[in-house]
């Protein structure tokens, strides 16, 4: 039809391979540092006897859920321990805590920005949307030219992925605060951080809280997808079932994410529930 091609390939096959370059010194420490952070989160659950950890996360539970969702908490960590994944559960929640840690430092101040800036937001948007219909395994692929194989680029390619929720959220979050509580904020001679913290960021609080939640969700769908280069954890489980055809074993590590994921997703619910009735 066209008797040229746009070379949208070698573009970013240029772009890459010169960041990979010269910010070579810059991702070396970015990974020392996420290597640190997973290890630490590891290290530190894998210390303590699985049962101590166990009752540790179920009163959590308890706490900001409620003590049905505990009961459940507990008996999906038992199932854990008792068919040998205990290690792969411990090693997963620490990439998606990881992950997630970034995903809020980074998340947070763009959503604020987002809705405190209309042309920000006007330049933002599109990449969220750009980042959100992209297919996972693409992140896969700068993540291991930039870090290599291993743990690393499966927390950066599960950031990546789970980043947009939480930075749209925040911005929907501000924008949705009523205006007549920011006139009255302005009345009392409010400065801005003043009016960000003290008005919008706790009515707001709920929506934000969502925003992690589905950021979490997202985190976890990814576990699967960043075995294929080496993350580990239980999706390493499955990728190795899938690959030796072991349907009991896929299915056993897969039943595990889902327990993961029903914690999580109870914990940081109930956390935005709690703290509308305490508010």
């Amino acid at each position: 039809m066209f008797n040229f091609r746009i070379p949208i390939n070698d573009w970013v096959t240029k772009i890459v391979e010169y960041l990979e370059r010269e910010l070579a010194p810059i991702f070396d420490g970015f990974s020392s540092l996420i290597l640190f952070m997973v290890d630490s989160l590891k290290d530190g659950m894998l210390f303590l006897p699985p049962l101590v950890l166990i009752i540790i996360i179920t009163a959590i539970t308890w706490y900001m859920a409620g003590w049905r969702n505990s009961i459940i908490a507990f008996l999906g960590l038992l199932l854990s321990e008792n068919i040998g994944l205990w290690e792969a559960f411990v090693e997963t929640l620490a990439l998606v805590l990881s992950a997630e840690i970034l995903v809020v430092l980074v998340g947070l101040p763009l959503g604020i920005m987002a809705a405190r800036n209309d042309r920000f937001n006007a330049i933002l948007r599109p990449i969220l949307d750009f980042m959100q219909t992209m297919p996972a395994f693409v992140y896969l692929i700068p993540a291991v030219m930039f870090f290599g194989l291993g743990l690393v680029p499966g927390v950066v390619a599960t950031f990546v992925f789970a980043l947009p929720p939480l930075i749209r959220l925040t911005n929907l979050g501000i924008r949705q605060v009523p205006v007549e509580l920011v006139e009255a904020a302005d009345a009392f001679g409010a400065t801005e951080m003043q009016k960000l913290m003290k008005v919008q960021m706790p009515v707001a609080k709920p929506t934000i809280l969502a925003g992690i939640n589905q950021s979490i969700m997202l985190g976890l769908s990814m576990v699967v997808i960043a075995a294929m280069i080496g993350a580990g954890g239980l999706g390493e489980d499955v990728l190795r079932g899938i690959q030796r055809l072991q349907v009991g074993q896929g299915f056993e590590a897969g039943l595990v994410v889902v327990i993961l994921a029903i914690i999580l997703d109870r914990i940081t619910a109930g956390f935005g529930v709690r703290k509308k009735k305490t508010g």
